[in-house]
């Protein structure tokens, strides 16, 4: 008579441990990727969107949108999900919602667009914590990306 041998409690164990340790390994390695790759989707978002408000511009007599609706094209969601943010600051009722830099000094001259990131808060300094994760245009569009990084 043949006898079946199963696995040990010990080696049922061990292979327990290794896999854990494995995850561990992974999957804060792919929250990383992903969230990189959100980041990206975002700034590629902010960029055609901040193209399609300079044609809106030539089309307008230097005229740019009161919202990102009035572009005529479809405006996606960012990558978690949540609207972007427009300002027209030319237009804007005060300065208070315009984004500001390290040291108070807003970000740009003519419009702000911003994702909220992924906390989903923010606040108009980028040395508020909440404005850390958000991915931002800045310079008049020469800078987009994290406001950690600005």
């Amino acid at each position: 008579m043949r006898s079946s041998r199963g696995f040990t409690l010990v080696e049922l164990l061990v292979a327990l441990v290794v896999a854990s340790l494995l995850l561990a390994i992974a999957v804060p390695s792919y929250n990383q990727f992903t969230t990189r790759a959100r980041v990206s989707a975002a700034i590629g978002d902010i960029g055609s969107l901040s193209l399609a408000i300079e044609q809106y511009r030539l089309r307008n007599n230097d005229q740019i949108p009161a919202s990102l609706e009035e572009l005529g094209v479809e405006v996606p969601l960012d990558p978690w999900g949540r609207s972007y943010e427009y300002l027209n600051i030319p237009s804007a009722e005060g300065k208070g919602a315009v984004r500001k830099d390290r040291n108070l000094n807003p970000l740009n001259t003519d419009f702000d667009l911003y994702s909220r990131g992924k906390d989903g808060a923010t606040a108009s300094p980028l040395t508020a914590k909440q404005s850390y994760d958000d991915i931002l245009r800045a310079n008049n569009g020469a800078f987009m990306g994290l406001g950690e990084d600005y």
